[in-house]
């Protein structure tokens, strides 16, 4: 082999450093051309499949990941990962049994892969199986914080709020730095009505270190509530900010356009769509309603897209991603009308939101508003 080519190791070391900061392009292009040179290294089409799925291109990585499972069928990362996006698709079954096999040849020890495994099952709202994976985890290591917090993740989630409360408190006394398990814990607290000790929650995350805006919203209404400030206080500046740059960056679906605009632009005629993908595409591009609105919920998140955007939106941050918008839109309905006595219906998102709106459950908000 002619001198300065990289080896298959070195391929996948540079890959792995260009993902781990972010730039999921480079080191897309980075295992490409090692794949070129070396098509059999199971490590490069391994960490193609996970470049791939930072990209969101859900078929692709599928088929980087079977590939990699092919030339190694007991190879960990690789069966977990086409696990992950086997769940993607919706096949819970196969990717249970990747998972378990995985666990029964003793990497119950290796506890990132094992959080791995939990994060995708507790993605795909598979609560119950996440719970004894991270359960299994914090018990194999009971000195690692991320794998507490996670178990109090799930146990929250499965309704058990005792247990998460104590599972993430403990993952706080071995990291208290955890800053994504501290804005947990203030929301468990804000949700028990326990408002002083969840604005103590919040406010020991430094505002940049804010990411949920849910969270950031929380603390200035406890300050107001609590404190007595007032709209322009000095001392609510910071997190004012914050909310603002929480809220101006870029969401999912414009993302997704600018990369269809890409694409749309692109000359190189090997550009293909991740079939997973067809449904927002043939969303971008068909002829429906267009029109951008802003929601605040009752919670404060502000939403931004079309009306069945920001219905999505609200299914996803309400942690039901895995029902239908239909079958969202229907439960909702009925719990406002037990709530206020709202009559709202549910056969079409723009028809839910104007009604919801009429009804004062949610706010609508003018373009100029949205960023306030």
């Amino acid at each position: 082999m002619p001198e300065g080519f990289l080896s298959s190791e070195e391929y996948d070391e540079h890959a792995h450093k260009l993902y781990n900061d972010g730039d999921y392009d480079g080191a897309l292009e980075m295992l490409k051309e090692g794949l070129s040179l070396y098509p059999n290294a199971v490590e490069l089409y391994v960490g193609l499949g996970y470049a791939r799925l930072a990209r969101e291109e859900f078929a692709w990585a599928r088929h980087a990941f079977a590939r990699a499972v092919v030339l190694d069928p007991t190879h960990e990362d690789a069966q977990v990962g086409l696990g992950e996006v086997l769940l993607r698709f919706g096949d819970k079954e196969q990717a249970l049994r990747l998972f378990r096999d995985v666990a029964s040849r003793g990497y119950g020890d290796d506890i990132e892969l094992m959080l791995t495994i939990g994060r995708a099952l507790y993605r795909s709202a598979m609560y119950a199986d996440c719970r004894d994976i991270f359960g299994q985890a914090a018990a194999g290591r009971p000195d690692s914080a991320d794998a507490a917090a996670s178990l109090g993740y799930a146990l929250h989630r499965l309704g058990d709020e005792v247990g998460a409360g104590r599972q993430i408190r403990r993952a706080l006394r071995l990291d208290p730095d955890l800053h994504e398990a501290r804005i947990y814990l203030g929301h468990l607290l804000y949700d028990r009505g326990d408002w002083e000790a969840a604005l103590r929650e919040f406010e020991r995350v430094p505002p940049q270190e804010h990411w949920d805006a849910l969270g950031v919203w929380r603390l200035m209404e406890l300050k107001r509530t609590l404190w007595q400030m007032e709209s322009g206080d000095g001392r609510l500046a910071p997190w004012e900010q914050r909310l603002r740059e929480l809220e101006e960056l870029d969401d999912p679906i414009d993302r997704l356009l600018a990369e269809v605009e890409t694409r749309m632009g692109a000359t190189d005629g090997d550009v293909r769509y991740d079939p997973s993908q067809l449904e927002l595409f043939e969303r971008a591009f068909s002829g429906g309603d267009q029109g951008s609105y802003a929601v605040r919920l009752a919670d404060g998140v502000l939403l931004r897209g079309t009306w069945q955007d920001i219905v999505r939106q609200m299914r996803d941050h309400a942690g039901f991603s895995h029902e239908s918008m239909v079958e969202y839109m229907r439960r909702l309905a009925e719990r406002w009308h037990e709530q206020s006595g709202a009559e709202i219906p549910f056969t079409d998102p723009e028809s839910f939101l104007r009604a919801a709106v009429a009804a004062g459950l949610v706010r609508l908000e003018r373009g100029d508003q949205a960023g306030t």
